[in-house]
């Protein structure tokens, strides 16, 4: 694959949680140009949007398959810049709930089409997907930083407008480069990778259960962190600006992780590693709920390292355990099981916040996180695995 097309993949995913993410960044804008007097009465406006992200997955990860991934990305990269633009256009919160839930519907076609189109034929899956996974938080961290600039200078609406026309110019520069496949991926011949029925249904639920508690923590966090900070380190820091700032580099600092656990991922047991990240989560949500200040804001760094940690292993488990044929199609089920799930967070964000604080949320995430990671002894082991492939 050309270079030029990974690096467009690697930037379609940053852009796909940067789009996602542009809201709650704003959201206290948002609400203040509707005359919404909280911004926890906003939140429940963006619901549609996760949803859909996780619901989109299924029919997208069909097409990608069966109607050709390369085809797929230029509908992601064209359809997200026209959706935003719709955003920015809105002017109350039942028109924002519709123009996000077609941003949400658009972006479900990035992970069970971009990935599996990026990780066919890699000899290192586990540190492509590693290095992607830092693509994407960056644009989470990005969305922090470049809304609080456009929402500050240039108003709400521009946060939406620039990174619409930044995916234009990305669609335009794939289509140009992108080649040509020869046959959808559904039509090519089996890669051989092939499990025991018993085996891959057990792997396919750790998957599933484990995806639902790391999307849970994911939308918590990314779409509450905003605010988080600001009420942490009240009577710190009140511009803005500096509040992105102080956002985007949690996310840039967190991200890096994902290159290491990607490296780690090639060479380590999955089982041992994915649990000792889980279990992380689990202590360090507990001991960051209590904190505030300056002493906050170091163990929000701590907790999004593990936070991001997490997020390359379900991705590793379907290149590992899934032929490239119909890796769409599981990683969109996957996905839509997950975000379906994880959609809930977003939409009881608001509520929960308003009404029992950010410290009693934090506790349930480090539930949540405790949850996901006794999951992970159901995950077969290393030998297990290669008895079984032998078996097959």
């Amino acid at each position: 694959m050309p270079r030029i097309v990974s690096l467009l993949l690697n930037v379609g995913h940053g852009l796909d949680h940067l789009f996602l993410l542009i809201f709650a960044t704003a959201v206290g804008a948002i609400a203040h140009d509707f005359q919404v007097e909280r911004w926890e009465d906003m939140m429940p406006f963006t619901v549609g949007a996760f949803l859909m992200f996780g619901l989109g997955s299924i029919p997208s990860g069909r097409l990608g398959d069966q109607w050709g991934r390369r085809r797929m990305m230029l509908v992601f990269y064209y359809g997200m810049g026209v959706a935003a633009f719709l955003v920015a256009l809105t002017q109350t919160p039942l028109q924002m709930a519709v123009a996000l839930t077609l941003l949400g519907a658009v972006s479900s076609i990035y992970h069970p089409v971009g990935i599996p189109m990026l990780v066919q034929g890699s000899r290192t899956p586990g540190l492509t997907i590693g290095i992607n996974g830092l693509a994407g938080n960056m644009g989470i961290a990005v969305a922090a930083l470049i809304t609080g600039m456009l929402v500050q200078w240039s108003g709400w609406r521009m946060a939406f407008v620039v990174p619409g026309v930044a995916s234009m110019i990305c669609g335009w520069l794939f289509s140009r480069h992108a080649p040509m496949e020869s046959a959808p991926p559904a039509r090519k011949k089996a890669s051989g990778v092939h499990l025991p029925r018993m085996l891959a249904l057990r792997t396919l639920v750790v998957m599933i259960a484990t995806a639902i508690s790391s999307s849970l923590l994911f939308n918590f966090t990314t779409n509450g962190n905003a605010q988080l900070l600001a009420q942490r380190l009240d009577g710190l820091v009140h511009e803005p600006v500096m509040l992105g700032l102080l956002l985007a580099m949690i996310y840039a600092i967190a991200s890096f992780v994902q290159v290491i656990i990607g490296r780690l991922i090639d060479t380590v047991p999955i089982k041992p590693l994915f649990f000792c990240v889980l279990a992380l989560q689990g202590v360090v949500f507990y001991f960051a709920s209590g904190t505030s200040g300056w002493v906050w804001y170091f163990s929000a760094i701590i907790y999004m390292v593990a936070v991001f940690a997490a997020i390359p292993f379900n991705d590793a488990m379907v290149v590992r355990y899934i032929d490239d044929s119909m890796r769409s199609r599981v990683s969109g089920t996957r996905i839509a099981i997950s975000f379906g799930f994880s959609s809930l967070a977003v939409y009881l964000l608001g509520p929960v916040v308003k009404q029992a604080g950010f410290t009693t949320l934090m506790l349930s995430m480090s539930l949540i996180a405790a949850i996901g990671a006794c999951f992970v002894f159901g995950l077969p082991g290393e030998e297990q695995m290669r008895s079984a492939r032998q078996d097959a």
